[in-house]
């Protein structure tokens, strides 16, 4: 049983997709992510007190919710970082360098439009892909051979 930290992008169906896909497969995947309602993310650290300031109250739920996606990220098998072209994903950007400093393996998810922007985040990945689908015969061709 592999486990597999799906990061990034929460707009689109793009988890799914991959989930999906290795469970038509059988694959053998326990898939886990970071809290992916936004709302309550953003109010990870609300319980440690108000703040005056906006800064603070990110500063603080962005601390409680790394206790959560460095764990996973630690554990995982593989990480899939997912980076759409709505919105900048400094989260995924991130996690992919956490991944890159511990050796963790990635693999990046985007369209082409994102190459440039994102050529060193790619040059630690082992693979990018450009669509769930591709990312699904990375995990069947990793666990089946």
């Amino acid at each position: 049983m592999w486990t597999v930290f799906l990061s990034g992008e929460i707009h689109s169906d793009w988890r799914e997709q991959i989930i999906d896909g290795a469970d038509a497969l059988s694959l053998e995947i326990e898939f886990e992510s970071a809290v992916l309602d936004h709302d309550a993310s953003d109010a990870a650290g609300d319980h440690l007190g108000e703040e005056d300031k906006n800064f603070w109250r990110d500063h603080k739920s962005a601390k409680v919710n790394a206790i959560r996606i460095r764990n996973l990220i630690e554990r995982a098998d593989l990480v899939v970082v997912r980076f759409g072209d709505q919105y900048k994903q400094w989260n995924a950007a991130f996690d992919a360098g956490y991944c890159a400093a511990i050796g963790k393996p990635y693999i990046t998810l985007h369209d082409e439009s994102l190459i440039h922007p994102l050529k060193e985040v790619d040059a630690g990945s082992l693979a990018w892909c450009q669509s769930p689908a591709q990312v699904v015969e990375i995990l069947k061709h990793s666990l089946t051979g």
